[in-house]
């Protein structure tokens, strides 16, 4: 979106100042060590595995379950978690999985042979 530095919440102060200095009068884009990593993580995963492949076991249940019709409250029953606890799982799916939907989760899940 034009941006020419990425910072994480979580940067101190100096880190701001630095990232500012490196734009203004170096004319380069700047981004930490840490979203470095993340984006390099995201493109190792891409590379090697499918992207399903990245979720823990209780995430790819929760993906086959959306992706099959069940709702939040019905998976939720079935494994005697909160709705909420199974609101998160939904969130980290499509984080780790770049999807922004369930009905996207359900696209890939068929198409990846992952649901009847």
């Amino acid at each position: 979106a034009g941006a020419f530095g990425y910072l994480n919440k979580a940067s101190y102060s100096e880190e701001l100042v630095k990232a500012i200095r490196k734009i203004t009068s170096q004319k380069r884009k700047y981004i930490t060590n840490e979203v470095a990593e993340q984006l390099a993580s995201q493109v190792d995963l891409n590379q090697d595995t499918s992207r399903h492949e990245q979720l823990s076991d209780r995430e790819f249940q929760v993906l086959c379950m959306i992706a099959s019709g069940k709702t939040v409250a019905e998976i939720a029953e079935d494994f005697s978690l909160s709705p909420q606890t199974i609101h998160t799982y939904r969130t980290r799916v499509k984080e780790k999985m770049n999807l922004n939907s369930n009905v996207e989760m359900a696209q890939y899940a068929i198409e990846n042979n992952l649901i009847d």
